[in-house]
């Protein structure tokens, strides 16, 4: 157990994260030096402000400190105490972390708003690495990625806006998940419910939203593909009757688990012209399915990439994960020798993320933190399999609690490019959710982002449907 302690409740979330990635295998709290009557358990840290200077304290140790202008605004104090947690952790632990003390899901927003201000390249990473303490590696890569998102947004209309809509049910829910997903077998008899009130919601995105151009439509999970065909083309069709898609940039359907895709349902997305499809193994070594519930073969994987190609796709993505339990540099080299063999058109890389809504965080608990390993050895043989590929990187985003402090990378041919997943992470234009657990996005008038989340569980969501509409309304109206 790691406690940090704080004299004024500031910056929480950023302290937690910092604390998390040098102690990975600890339980850390983040409470003010008022709420506890003692913390005699364990590892006690403190974080003093004062008006010009913070300081960082093991116990009673004075472990550094970091000055403070009288003057700062809240987002210099907020990297002025992070840089304060980072250095001290580090010279305490003798560890470096990639991305410094970023702290944030979205690394290429910083190099690519600069851009827009017309800064250098010489200054872009000189400021990631004087403000935020990214190493040279990691500032190049988001500087990078910010380049080559700005070249394929280039085609985005004014006032357009992006679709998502999810579908929540899987044949199984895998170990590390922690998404919106229920196993289909239980909820099969209330599908034609479900995508009833899926249809309320495009009903009024339709009427909300007339005469706007969609960009985007991205249909994810949960696993889509568990639908069955019929109902596959009953969502498809009741989509293309109520919304105009016909200056659509890409539609891309999740298709996910080879255990749910077969040839007839392929074949209704590509009917409704579905431009862009996944095939996510996030492994080939069967011993790896097994253990994370993924309950098809490696052979299941190359049939259902093999009926796609044959269908007529001709852009497919493949999702892998680094750092599932057991899987080391062997094991990733196995799983990428085995795509390039295949030759996706993307590949998207995402650094394992230990979720407490989880099983994986219960098997952890029992199993040891040490079998979930990820390096830079490993996501190194990611990358030399997506060049090996002819991609390159375009999209990059961090989540919480990451094997090896790591990134989520997605890589691609040229014209290959998924643009909802560049448009989801920076957040440059409204995103209308629909279905459980999904998140609409606008930007008001004064330029703010403001969300509106629906309820996860899918029997309220259909019973509440009229609620989520409401939500929706309120949400457009600040637009």
């Amino acid at each position: 157990m790691i406690s940090v302690l704080i004299n004024i409740a500031k910056f929480e979330y950023d302290i937690h994260s910092l604390v998390k990635a040098f102690f990975p295998k600890e339980d850390v709290k983040v409470v003010t030096e008022d709420s506890v009557p003692s913390c005699e358990e364990g590892t006690v840290y403190r974080v003093h402000y004062e008006a010009t200077e913070f300081s960082f304290y093991e116990g009673d140790t004075l472990l550094g400190t970091e000055p403070v202008k009288p003057d700062a605004d809240r987002i210099d104090e907020k990297n002025a105490v992070k840089r304060l947690v980072y250095k001290a952790l580090s010279a305490r632990t003798g560890k470096t972390l990639v991305w410094g003390d970023l702290t944030g899901i979205r690394p290429t927003k910083i190099p690519r708003k600069m851009l827009d201000e017309g800064k250098s390249d010489a200054e872009i990473l000189s400021y990631m690495k004087d403000t935020y303490l990214v190493g040279d590696e990691k500032s190049a890569l988001a500087l990078d990625i910010a380049k080559c998102e700005r070249e394929i947004l280039k085609p985005l209309r004014d006032k357009g806006y992006s679709i998502y809509i999810g579908i929540p049910f899987c044949p199984t829910t895998c170990l590390y998940c922690s998404f919106t997903s229920n196993p289909i077998a239980m909820w099969r008899d209330r599908v034609s419910e479900y995508l009833n009130a899926l249809k309320k919601e495009i009903d009024f995105t339709a009427h909300a939203r007339a005469g706007q151009i969609i960009d985007t439509v991205y249909i994810g999970g949960g696993t889509p593909t568990t639908l069955s065909a019929e109902k596959l083309d009953e969502l498809l069709s009741y989509m293309e009757e109520r919304l105009d898609l016909r200056n659509l940039l890409e539609f891309t359907v999740e298709a996910g688990r080879a255990d749910s895709i077969t040839v007839d349902k392929l074949a209704v997305l590509h009917r409704h012209h579905v431009t862009r499809i996944s095939v996510n193994p996030q492994t080939m070594n069967q011993k790896t399915l097994d253990l994370i519930g993924r309950r098809h073969t490696v052979e299941d994987v190359v049939r259902a990439f093999n009926d796609a190609r044959t269908v007529g796709f001709d852009n497919i993505n493949m999702d892998i994960i680094l750092g599932l339990p057991g899987e080391d540099t062997a094991e990733v080299t196995h799983t990428i020798d085995e795509i390039v063999k295949l030759r996706p058109d993307s590949l998207t890389v995402h650094s394992l993320a230990i979720k407490r809504g989880s099983r994986l965080y219960e098997w952890i608990l029992n199993q040891g933190y040490a079998t979930m390993v990820n390096t830079d050895a490993t996501m190194a043989i990611a990358a030399e399999g997506a060049e090996r590929l002819d991609m390159k990187p375009y999209y990059l985003y961090r989540q919480k609690n990451m094997a090896g402090n790591f990134e989520n990378t997605g890589y691609a041919r040229e014209g290959a490019y998924g643009i909802y997943n560049i448009l989801i992470m920076e957040e440059l234009e409204p995103i209308v959710a629909m279905g459980p657990g999904s998140v609409s996005k606008v930007i008001t008038r004064e330029g703010r982002l403001v969300r509106s989340d629906n309820v996860k569980d899918v029997a309220e969501y259909i019973a509440r449907i009229d609620e989520m509409l409401d939500r929706k309304k309120e949400l457009f109206s600040l637009e």
